[in-house]
């Protein structure tokens, strides 16, 4: 890359909390975080907000009357962007760009307003305001009352990846000196869940690990859901207060052969990975955090591809969806999240149930991995 990109701050909330100590010592744990909840139609394993986040969400939408109206992926996004920027120490008022995303968007509110309709044949007046997708970044700006664009979309669960992406260009082509990215997404919702059961990738197990994300030889797809939000604060150029560093990006596109397709060995990733260390020697890649979201094809293709780059010098490899499930568009900035506190920790976490995998030398450079649904793949290269 022409310039080093800092991240100098990330926020998040989870289910593994929303505080860097709190969400590193659930890492450490072996246990998932998930929790059962009633939708469609039966109970159902999620990876729901703790309690903490929670509270500080609820307390966020009583704080001003406008906020109550909103959707939770809004106000998910507005708790983890004050976290952020706090950090980083970027005041109100501050100059950045804003480019936030969602896979599903406003879930929660467009399924009850659609149900009031089919019940009373009228649609509330902020029916659609309220769950249009450019709702979460013009709201975070509102909210933080920044100056500089506010960008939304949507590319499903590589979203918040590509995200990064946006801001990096906008950074290297001179057009803003910082920007907020990330995703955020609420997605525990009937219709959403029903919505995965019909692909036939939710999880059934009612094992310690429901979740077999990165388990190679399972037979049955185990995806889990899980809410959260997650965003970073990204500045041109070496910050000594930078948490990290973008050294790497790459991107790539499957040709379609149906709707969720993607290739025996993940050709998208395999180029997207391939772009993001064009400058890099791959033997400097100390561990790659996976997309590996827990179905047959999904895990298996992207090992394939990491395997067609890597050869037989294979990185650590991980994934934290056994632990905190898919959270479709803020998936990638949570597994980012987890490859910086390894990082800053010099701790390999791995999957429980996978093969042990030995940490031989220090973890400085890690590989981030995203795909969504079209073949949208992205490769994010962090270095300490």
């Amino acid at each position: 890359m022409s310039q080093i990109i800092s991240i100098t701050a990330i926020g998040s909330l989870s289910s593994l909390g929303n505080s860097s100590e709190t969400i590193w010592k659930n890492y450490l744990s072996e246990s998932p975080c998930f929790s059962t909840q009633f939708l469609d139609h039966q109970n159902t394993a999620v990876a729901a907000l703790d309690e903490n986040s929670k509270a500080e969400v609820e307390a966020l939408r009583q704080s001003d009357i406008k906020y109550k109206s909103l959707d939770k992926s809004v106000l998910f996004a507005m708790v983890a962007s004050r976290k952020a920027i706090e950090k980083a120490g970027w005041s109100k008022g501050t100059e950045f760009g804003i480019n936030i995303g969602s896979s599903r968007g406003a879930t929660d509110l467009f399924e009850k307003h659609f149900q009031e309709y089919l019940e009373t044949g009228k649609a509330q007046t902020l029916a659609s305001p309220t769950t249009t997708l450019g709702n979460i970044s013009s709201w975070v700006a509102h909210d933080l009352q920044s100056e500089g664009p506010e960008i939304s979309h949507s590319i499903t669960c590589s979203t918040a990846l590509h995200a990064v992406l946006n801001g990096v260009a906008w950074l290297r082509a001179g057009m803003a000196d910082k920007f907020l990215v990330g995703g955020s997404e609420a997605p525990l919702t009937d219709f959403t869940i029903g919505q995965m059961r019909a692909l036939k990738i939710y999880s059934k197990s009612e094992d310690q690990y429901p979740n077999r994300a990165l388990d190679l030889d399972k037979k049955l797809n185990t995806m889990i859901l899980g809410e959260g939000a997650g965003v970073c604060c990204l500045e041109i150029g070496m910050k000594e207060n930078a948490i990290a560093f973008i050294e790497g990006v790459g991107y790539a596109t499957e040709i379609l052969e149906h709707n969720i397709s993607i290739s025996a060995e993940a050709t998208c990733f395999q180029k997207s990975m391939k772009m993001a260390l064009k400058n890099s020697d791959i033997s400097e890649v100390d561990a790659i955090v996976m997309h590996a979201p827990g179905t047959i094809k999904g895990d298996l293709t992207e090992y394939k591809a990491i395997e067609k780059i890597f050869g037989e010098n294979l990185p650590l490899l991980t994934t934290n969806k056994w632990k905190i499930g898919h959270t479709f568009g803020a998936s990638g900035i949570l597994s980012m999240e987890m490859a910086i506190l390894m990082m800053q920790h010099n701790q390999f976490v791995g999957v429980p149930f996978a093969k042990a995998q030995i940490q031989t030398k220090p973890i400085k450079k890690v590989l981030v991995n995203a795909v969504g649904f079209g073949g949208n793949a992205v490769s994010i290269l962090l270095s300490l």
